[in-house]
């Protein structure tokens, strides 16, 4: 064999933060995972409110860290098992929280050159100026594949139904 590791098994290392472009690309990097019969690596990054500056400087920020931990663990659970509920994403699957801020954790997480990252790739439009940022940074700063998933279509039907609520705009349901 060449310098192929069999015991190495390809990744599939994607983020998650429960928002609706990172349930999409876990769809998306669950498939990718059977397809490849990889390992399914769901990440949640986490930071303390405020960032670590603001972490430092608070004198019970030590004793917040394992709490923020925590609820940062509980977050990601809550997503898998809405997502996958209890059969689970059909792969061999590893969890993953870390501490920082979502590009960078992704990126030093999916560090095999045979691992692909997935995430999100923001909003479509205008917003997307204000988004993007972390499928951005993948982008420049992975040593792997990355493959920046689209947001889906109910996602941008689901903002501009929000959006007219907020303004308090009539819904138009002939086409319902």
């Amino acid at each position: 064999m060449s310098g192929y590791d069999a015991s190495a098994a390809a990744r599939v290392v994607v983020g998650v933060s429960g928002s609706l472009g990172s349930v999409t690309a876990l769809r998306r990097g669950t498939a990718l995972a059977r397809r490849l019969r990889a390992e399914l690596w769901p990440v949640l990054a986490w930071e303390p409110p405020g960032g670590d500056p603001a972490a430092r400087r608070s004198p019970a920020a030590g004793l917040l860290v394992e709490e923020w931990q925590r609820l940062a663990k509980q977050r990601l659970v809550s997503v898998l098992d809405e997502i996958f509920g209890e059969e689970g994403p059909g792969v061999p699957m590893h969890a993953v929280i870390v501490r920082g801020t979502p590009g960078r954790a992704l990126v030093a997480t999916a560090d095999r050159e045979d691992d692909v990252l997935v995430v999100g790739a923001g909003r479509r439009g205008l917003q997307r100026a204000f988004s993007g940022r972390v499928s951005r940074h993948c982008l420049a700063h992975a040593v792997c594949p990355v493959l920046a998933v689209p947001p889906s279509p109910l996602e941008s039907d689901l903002v501009a139904v929000h959006r007219r609520n907020t303004w308090h705009l009539r819904m138009d349901t002939r086409g319902l």
